[in-house]
């Protein structure tokens, strides 16, 4: 057996890490490989560049995004090579929704899939009798004060992005316009209309805090209608009050269609010395048995079919997988070009000043393609 060390680096919060740390030590037991983890925070992984990781580190764990631009900076090998073409075909096969294809860039395969995500309800059993079924139930729980909603940056713009596929009127990915201003501008409303209605705290919290505050004892939150599913909270006794999952409400009548896609995919460093051995761990932490069994029993989010469809995987979790995977199925790809990012950021920015401002809807949607055009300058 092999005696190598290779160096991960992923994200800190336990779906994140703790998964990485338990497939790693039975990864070491069967090759003698070993791989030693490190985290960031989550607003590091969604904006750290992956260029500098790359610089240190054999394996990176990145979400889809940011393809275009590491492409671009040649800083991850692919991973579609003749050697794996039949591991990949697998793995594209079992893929949930786009996760696998939203790691495909320029004809090659710059990730695996090994956790998907996309936003769906969250709601607690013991405040309300069943989640949201349509958007005018979430603006009553609203006006109760039953609702809070992330909008911390990106949050807020990955809401307006899936609300506006919801409707059928998709954001664009290749330019020139993000939206058409009509949509926009409907779109606008609508998170206009939730911002006025929720606690202005959710303008500086992501997901876990939103689950933090949730599963408080005396938490009179019932209901997140759009919010990055994270299992974990799902499980008995993981906090006070148990959380419980189900597909995006409706704005219209298209059911749980067109939820922004998030999740995480495994990465190899173009400067490792070892892109073998990493390779081999990142095809095998990606695949059918990893997936459904250590890396799911130690509280991972996976992104392979047959852990999504195990009734042992789901059982612990309260359904989370079988009440949320036609929302998974049907997620939206975000733009993934070199310069999105950037965007990204800066219009999650500028979309919560709008909001909190109360600026006009038409005004502000001229800017936010006037933004995303100036993207594809980089």
């Amino acid at each position: 057996m092999n005696s190598q060390t290779l160096r991960g680096m992923t994200w800190s919060h336990p779906r994140g890490y703790d998964p990485m740390i338990a497939c790693s030590k039975l990864w070491r037991a069967q090759t003698g490989v070993e791989v030693v983890w490190d985290k960031r925070s989550l607003q590091d992984f969604e904006s750290y560049p992956v260029e500098q990781l790359a610089q240190s580190y054999d394996l990176i764990v990145i979400d889809h995004p940011h393809v275009g631009q590491i492409t671009r900076e040649g800083c991850l090998i692919p991973l579609d090579i003749p050697e794996r073409a039949s591991d990949a075909a697998a793995l594209e096969k079992a893929s949930v929704g786009a996760s696998y294809a939203s790691y495909r860039w320029q004809g090659r395969q710059w990730a695996l899939p090994i956790d998907a995500a996309a936003q769906v309800q969250a709601w607690r059993p013991d405040l309300i009798e069943a989640p949201a079924k349509q958007w005018g139930d979430v603006l009553s729980l609203a006006r109760r004060g039953r609702v809070q909603c992330p909008l911390r940056p990106p949050h807020s713009l990955m809401a307006f992005y899936t609300l506006s596929a919801n409707l059928c009127r998709p954001c664009g990915v290749n330019g020139p316009d993000l939206i058409d201003p009509a949509a926009g501008q409907e779109v606008y409303e609508l998170l206009r209309e939730l911002a006025g209605l929720i606690d202005p705290d959710c303008f500086s919290m992501d997901p876990i805090a939103i689950f933090e505050a949730m599963a408080a004892p005396e938490s009179e939150i019932a209901c997140a209608p759009l919010i990055y599913g994270y299992a974990s909270y799902a499980l008995e006794n993981f906090r006070p009050k148990r959380i419980r999952f189900a597909d995006i409400t409706a704005v219209g009548s298209n059911g749980p269609l067109g939820s922004a896609l998030g999740g995480t995919g495994i990465a190899v460093s173009a400067r490792s010395r070892n892109a073998p051995e990493a390779l081999d761990f990142a095809y095998w932490i990606a695949g059918a048995d990893a997936q459904s069994g250590p890396y799911a029993a130690a509280g991972g989010q996976p992104a392979h079919a047959a852990a999504w469809g195990s009734a042992a995987v789901d059982r612990p979790v309260a359904n989370f997988y079988s009440a949320t995977r036609a929302t998974l199925e049907a997620a939206w790809v975000r733009p993934r070009h070199n310069g999105y990012m950037p965007f990204q950021n800066a219009a999650s920015a500028r979309l919560n000043e709008a909001l909190q401002a109360g600026e006009d809807g038409r005004r502000f949607v001229a800017e936010l393609n006037m933004m995303f055009q100036k993207s594809f300058e980089t």
